[in-house]
């Protein structure tokens, strides 16, 4: 029977806990909402992007972000809200590049729409820019092997998944998560490291998203 490998450095698991915080700024036009997306700091642009995941995860896989919200319900641009909504944030892996997409986008549509930049929202239904502040906090779990892994990824909070799905894209600038990171480097299983990599965290519940991990890694242990 083969030996179970020990990692190189063990998997440390954290959490994150947040804030939402509001700026004061608002917009109450198209024209008006793309300048303050231009100038806001990057935590109003992960807030309004990437809040669905983490809190409606369990009711709904595939969520929209408030920029795509707004533009459709309160300002009737049914076209545009659509082009934002299509904005794959997950696969961006900085802020920056993903505003960019999000202002090009946006400059587009008012390039071929030019009356749509003042069309003004109803009063009481202005988009508010709001930041997340987060605050990341190890936890008492740390991995040694894929067995250690498996059991522990089986009773940590849905927070810390999130956490290393989907925040470390961002924070390792990489198009991978820490899971597969650390397999394929620690534990040297670079063939696992790209299954779990390649799995669309958009596609699961959180708890989905544990229980297919947790699947997959099963069947790289031995018996």
């Amino acid at each position: 029977m083969a030996d179970i490998v020990k990692a190189k450095d063990p998997f440390v698991f954290y959490t994150r806990l947040h804030l939402s915080e509001l700026t004061g700024l608002r917009a109450s036009t198209l024209g008006q909402l793309l300048e303050l997306i231009k100038e806001v700091n990057g935590s109003c642009i992960y807030h309004h992007t990437h809040r669905f995941l983490q809190q409606h995860q369990h009711l709904s896989p595939e969520p929209p972000n408030d920029f795509a919200y707004w533009v459709t319900e309160v300002l009737g641009e049914d076209e545009l809200g659509e082009r934002l909504a299509s904005i794959d944030a997950i696969q961006f892996t900085t802020i920056r590049s993903l505003r960019e997409k999000i202002v090009a986008t946006i400059e587009k549509y008012l390039n071929d729409n030019p009356l749509a930049k003042v069309r003004f929202s109803r009063e009481g239904e202005e988009f508010h820019f709001i930041k997340s502040v987060s605050f990341v906090l190890p936890t008492n779990y740390a991995a040694y092997d894929l067995k250690d892994f498996i059991d522990i990824l089986s009773k940590i909070t849905v927070d810390s998944i999130y956490y290393h799905i989907f925040e470390a894209r961002l924070r390792l600038e990489k198009n991978t998560n820490d899971f597969s990171n650390w397999i394929g480097t620690s534990i040297g299983d670079e063939k696992l490291a790209k299954e779990i990599s390649n799995l669309d965290p958009y596609t699961f519940t959180l708890e989905g998203l544990r229980n297919k991990v947790i699947k997959i890694v099963k069947r790289r242990i031995p018996d």
